[in-house]
């Protein structure tokens, strides 16, 4: 994966925020939005899993100019006058500083989440994504994500339904959330996933932690071992592409759950470096 260091923002240009609206509820500790930018330059083109680069204007430490972060793009289309529409979900986040303890805003996310329409931003991009979608419609897609995770996975999903007509392969995405309502673009108040769900070929597995307020992990593993004879006939099947997106956590508990599957770390361990072998297995952890 490209180092943002090794990124190329030499061209940037300016992006006008259309909407920002939170997609979980009030009532979560989780503040993740919904972000719609509007770039002004008809002559932008990108590929489904691309990223785009947020650039925050400094100055900054070491005498930085912007501070970068890269954000996926979970969907686009176009305004009546020709110019770009993107959809970008965007978790604010915070981190705490390991010798002092004390919690610290990350400066893009916060930066980024503030803004309401009409603000201008400076984005750099496209930068090619870690996924790609096979050309073959026979294909079969396991997507595995948490959190923002699920963004690629929702541009995908649109992409191979209203855009290419439909898919002849298995679609199968397992998505973990810290409960319900946090389920991005699958809750209450925005579910695009089910505009998918009478779709043959397309079936979509939700998993929340037992129990929440105690930190309980996902049960992403028990999702994915509820369904074991499958999962394991398609990771077994030459046709069949794995992506993974999310926190790292997600490659833990995906690991867990198919060494179960395969009767040992060792069988499942194994047939993974096959799948990353034939570039079957694509992911992106952060």
């Amino acid at each position: 994966m490209t180092s943002l260091a090794d990124l190329d923002i030499s061209k940037p240009f300016v992006a006008t925020v259309v909407s920002n609206e939170r997609i979980t509820p009030d009532s979560s500790e989780e503040d993740i939005r919904n972000i719609v930018i509007e770039l002004d330059q008809e002559d932008f083109t990108y590929n489904v899993g691309d990223s785009i680069a947020l650039l925050v204007p400094g100055p900054h430490e070491f005498g930085k100019e912007y501070h970068v972060r890269l954000y996926t793009i979970a969907g686009g289309e176009k305004t009546e006058d020709g110019k770009p529409l993107l959809t970008l979900c965007v978790k604010r986040c915070f981190y705490i500083d390991e010798y002092s303890g004390e919690k610290y805003e990350g400066k893009a996310s916060n930066y980024f989440c503030d803004r309401v329409p009409g603000d201008k931003l400076t984005m750099a991009g496209p930068f090619k994504g870690a996924f790609r979608i096979p050309e073959d419609e026979d294909t079969n897609m396991l997507m595995v994500g948490l959190g923002t995770g699920i963004a690629p996975f929702r541009a995908f999903v649109r992409h191979i339904y209203d855009e290419r007509g439909g898919w002849k392969g298995k679609v199968r995405l397992f998505f973990g959330a810290k409960t319900g309502l946090e389920m991005i673009y699958m809750n209450d108040k925005q579910d695009d996933f089910a505009n998918y769900y009478d779709e043959k070929t397309f079936k979509a597995f939700e998993a929340v932690s037992p129990r929440p307020a105690l930190d309980a992990p996902i049960a992403l593993d028990q999702s994915i071992e509820q369904n074991a004879q499958e999962v394991w006939d398609m990771v077994r099947d030459p046709d069949t592409y794995v992506y993974v997106a999310g926190h790292e956590q997600v490659g833990e508990l995906l690991d867990q759950a198919m060494a179960k599957i395969a009767g040992s770390e060792e069988k499942w361990q194994q047939r993974k470096a096959e799948l990353k072998a034939g570039k079957r297995w694509m992911e992106l952890m952060y």
